[in-house]
């Protein structure tokens, strides 16, 4: 299959194109520089030069193609629009894809977030892949709510012929190359603060996956996955935040230390991650296990931490 890439030079793209070759497919990959360029050849792919801002050149790019995953998106709008603005990006490369492939039956998979089925306050239970995007509106406001319309657009193609569906990606992706993720800024604020926090008594759940596992998901989807589906990429469905904080300070050799949820804002604690870390995202993963076969077969997220990129040396 001749699969159009987009994001294949970020940290899950870095996971995608070596796991699509391995199973005989060719890639081509979006670069909008000479480095990603470099960085695509070297993965094995064939590049194509351009953007997310040249709708014509995407289209033309899924129309020549077997299929599409696309998990890239426009950082350059976080400093000014934050999350709202790069899903307002997204909407318009979703109908342009639309547009390429309607009709076709190729696949176009797409990379979500596992929180647009809402926390565990909304639903009252672990997300399942049957939940929907929560609507957008005056009751759903909030960073993780301005991917909903993106995920929706995504699903509603699969009415145009599209077999079209959504990997909602676990809150915290995990790899021997992440750098930038929600873990690697918990140990940068335990190292920082000089003990590793967690919200009250630490029992909100957090989810995640080993982004090579993430990796082998994006492949089955695009190979079989039924149209206008979600997809849970999850290995770990439900960690009390407070292990995690007791893992991350037995590594740094700090306290893992709880913080009152009035003082999380407060100078010295989590500061805009406050409202975060309170959240709860128990997930279920079964029906992806069930549908497409998949397994998560890497170490889980505690396991993971001692893969020794995350605290060289120790």
């Amino acid at each position: 299959m001749r699969v159009f890439v987009t994001g294949g030079t970020g940290h899950s793209g870095s996971y995608i194109i070596p796991e699509l070759i391995a199973a005989g497919h060719e890639v081509t990959g979006l670069a909008r520089s000479d480095t990603a360029a470099a960085t695509l050849s070297a993965r094995g792919a064939k590049v194509r030069a351009g953007d997310l801002q040249d709708l014509d050149g995407l289209k033309e790019a899924a129309a020549d193609s077997d299929g599409v995953i696309h998990v890239a998106h426009r950082q350059d709008l976080l400093p000014s629009g934050g999350v709202a603005a790069v899903a307002a990006a997204e909407v318009p490369i979703m109908l342009a894809y639309g547009e390429a492939l309607t009709g076709t039956g190729k696949p176009l998979v797409v990379a979500g977030s596992i929180g647009s089925p809402g926390n565990e306050g909304i639903l009252g239970r672990p997300a399942t892949e049957d939940d929907p995007a929560l609507p957008v509106g005056d009751e759903h406001k909030g960073t993780l709510r301005a991917r909903n319309v993106v995920e929706s657009a995504v699903i509603d193609l699969a009415e145009r012929g599209v077999r079209s569906s959504v990997v909602r990606l676990a809150n915290i992706a995990h790899s021997t190359t992440d750098s930038a993720g929600f873990l690697p800024t918990l140990i940068a604020l335990a190292k920082d603060r000089g003990f590793a926090g967690y919200p009250g008594e630490g029992a909100n759940r957090w989810n995640a996956v080993h982004s090579r596992d993430a990796a082998s998901l994006f492949r089955l989807a695009l190979e079989k996955g039924p149209a206008g589906k979600y997809w849970h990429a999850i290995g770990d469905g439900g960690i009390p935040f407070r292990e995690i904080a007791e893992a991350i300070g037995s590594r740094l050799g700090v306290p893992a230390v709880s913080v009152p949820l009035d003082e999380l804002m407060l100078p010295g604690h989590f500061g805009f991650l406050a409202n975060v870390v309170t959240q709860s995202y128990p997930v279920s993963n079964l029906i992806t296990r069930r549908t497409l076969g998949w397994e998560p077969a890497q170490p889980g997220l505690l396991a993971g931490l001692d893969n020794g990129h995350y605290f060289p040396g120790s």
